[in-house]
């Protein structure tokens, strides 16, 4: 099948996204909006402009290039884009003599993509890694994402997925089994406090987190830990009994914890990954003119977290970073 996607970038020789070494293929496109998002040109589901004003030479081709009058050029000398009117036709990326204007996302098929990751299936076998799809969301491009992770799986790649959770269930009832492993965020548990920070609740999230491991899918949840958002150890002990509730138990209204146990889940199926805030895509709010809420805010590390990992150790769970 011809199926195409828009691929912002792939990234090999991945360590982190799943097990042993991988190739990361990073789709367009993510329903929540996270103040500290490390990606955040993957947010739009469409082509985008990044403006890299130390090479711009003002020279204004740019402006007068653009078929939809998207550009135009702000009182401190910087380019703007209408990211609502910009088609990403590339226009103005091809005009720059300067290449200020850069576009780091492209539409590509499943195969194009599946030929990239083919380049090192060796490494893949050496190492018990493979393909992980990420983004933004993973599952908000879904017939692109079927199709390749139906041809990886044909090859006998290990494929796995990172997912905000943050998807129609019955898109994610049709994906989440394809792929060996699924790589789940878990922000908050309190909805409103979630809502606040990404810009949605946890309702869905939560539904089809508990839907997965029903069905016996395997399942990592990681918990990126964001100063002033969820890195107190009343917001651990909150994702912890939320994650028991959930999984051992029945009920999941609201993130309630019921007493009545489900049978067959145990406390220790529930792996959870701790993710460190960092800075690393701060630049990236620059080149798309955007602000960054989080701006001078310091790193975690492994260490500032030690109480907070063990909460979840001592709720039986197993944690690590």
């Amino acid at each position: 099948m011809d199926v195409k996607g828009i691929v912002f970038n792939i990234q090999k020789f991945s360590l982190h996204d799943g097990p042993g070494i991988r190739t990361t293929v990073f789709l367009k496109g993510c329903p929540l909006r996270c103040k500290w998002c490390s990606n955040p040109e993957s947010q739009l589901s469409k082509v985008q402009i990044m403006y890299h004003a130390e090479n711009c030479m003002h020279c204004k081709k740019c402006v007068h290039v653009c078929p939809r009058n998207a550009i135009s050029i702000a009182e401190d000398e910087r380019i703007r884009v209408d990211f609502h009117s910009c088609t990403g036709c590339l226009a103005c990326v091809q005009e720059c003599p300067g290449q200020a204007l850069t576009s780091e996302s492209e539409w590509k098929t499943a195969d194009e993509v599946l030929r990239v990751c083919l380049q090192d299936i060796d490494f893949y076998e050496e190492s018990g890694g493979g393909v992980t799809i990420s983004g933004g969301e993973g599952m908000v491009q879904p017939d692109f994402a079927e199709e390749l992770v139906l041809q990886l799986r044909e090859k006998g790649i290990h494929t796995a997925i990172e997912t905000t959770g943050c998807v129609d269930p019955e898109i994610f009832h049709r994906l989440a089994p394809l792929f060996h492993l699924l790589l789940f965020d878990v922000k908050h548990f309190d909805s409103e406090k979630h809502r606040k920070g990404t810009g949605a609740g946890n309702e869905v999230i939560l539904k089809n987190l508990r839907w997965a491991y029903e069905k016996g899918l395997n399942v990592l949840i990681r918990i990126p830990v964001i100063p002033g958002f969820n890195e107190q150890i009343e917001d651990a002990e909150g994702i912890a009994g939320l994650l028991k509730g959930l999984i051992v138990h029945p009920d999941t209204s609201a993130g309630s914890l019921s007493t009545s146990a489900t049978p067959g889940f145990q406390c220790d199926r529930i792996r959870v990954q701790l993710l460190p805030f960092h800075q690393m895509g701060e630049r990236k709010y620059e080149f798309l003119n955007r602000s960054y809420e989080l701006s001078g805010i310091k790193a975690l590390h492994q260490e500032d977290l030690t109480n907070y990992q063990k909460v979840f150790l001592d709720h039986g769970i197993d944690c690590f970073f």
